[in-house]
C-alpha cells in the first residue's frame, strides 16, 4: 500500500524556517501566484492550528492588518499583537459571533485549509470537504465585504459541480488552483473565488 512521506522536503523546510507546519508553503506559493492578501487586509482563517497559515498571512498584512483563527485544536499564541484565536467549530454560531467580534469589521479575506476527519472512504471523505467548502461560504454571507475572497480547500469528487455553481453564484470569479507544496498523490485542490457579492 502506499503512503505519503509525512516528513518530506517542505516538512523539513518549515522546521529550518519555523514555521508551524509543512502547509505553510501551500499559501506562500498561493500569494506569490495569485496575491491574495494586501498589506492592511483583515482575514479570518478556518481551520488555522497549528497556526503555519497564519504565520503567513500575518507577514503579507503587516502590523495594520488583523487576523482572526478558528479551529477545533488549542492553537498555541503566536507573537504577533493583530493575532486573535477563537477555539471552536466552524458549525457554531457562538464561535462565528466570536470571530465577528474579534475582528471588528468585515473580512477582506476568509481562508480556509479545513478538513474533515478523514475516514479512508472517498466518497465520504469528499463529501464532508465540500460541506467545510459550504460552512465557509455561509460565514461569507456573514463577515466578508464586498469584493472580498474566499480560498478554500476541497477534494475531489462527484459533488464538485454543484460547489463550483454555489460559488459562481457569489463570487464574480473562482477558479481552481493546487500549489507545489500539496503532499504527490492528494486529491486536495482550493477553489479561489474572487469578487464577492453581497445580496
Amino acid at each position: 500500500m502506499s503512503h505519503y512521506n509525512r516528513k518530506d522536503h517542505f516538512w523539513v523546510k518549515a522546521k529550518g524556517e519555523g514555521y508551524r507546519s509543512r502547509a505553510a508553503y501551500k499559501l506562500i506559493q498561493l500569494q506569490k501566484q495569485h496575491k491574495i492578501f494586501r498589506e492592511g487586509d483583515r482575514v479570518v482563517d478556518l481551520g488555522c492550528s497549528p497556526g503555519g497559515w497564519i504565520q503567513v498571512i500575518v507577514k503579507e498584512i503587516g502590523p495594520g492588518g488583523k487576523v482572526v483563527g478558528l479551529d477545533r485544536t488549542y492553537l498555541n499564541p503566536l507573537p504577533a499583537a493583530n493575532v486573535s484565536f477563537v477555539q471552536g467549530d466552524i458549525y457554531s454560531e457562538h464561535a462565528r459571533q466570536e470571530i465577528i467580534d474579534h475582528l471588528n469589521g468585515l473580512a477582506d479575506v476568509i481562508t480556509s485549509d479545513m478538513a474533515p476527519d478523514l475516514s479512508g472512504v472517498r466518497f465520504r471523505d469528499h463529501h464532508l470537504s465540500c460541506e467545510l467548502v459550504i460552512a465557509g461560504l455561509d460565514f461569507c454571507e456573514e463577515i466578508l465585504r464586498q469584493g472580498g475572497t474566499f480560498l478554500a480547500k476541497a477534494f475531489e469528487g462527484e459533488e464538485l459541480g454543484d460547489l463550483y455553481s454555489n460559488l459562481r453564484q457569489r463570487f464574480k470569479n473562482v477558479k481552481r488552483v493546487t500549489p507545489e507544496a500539496s503532499r504527490k498523490g492528494s486529491s486536495e485542490f482550493y477553489f479561489l473565488a474572487r469578487g464577492f457579492r453581497l445580496h
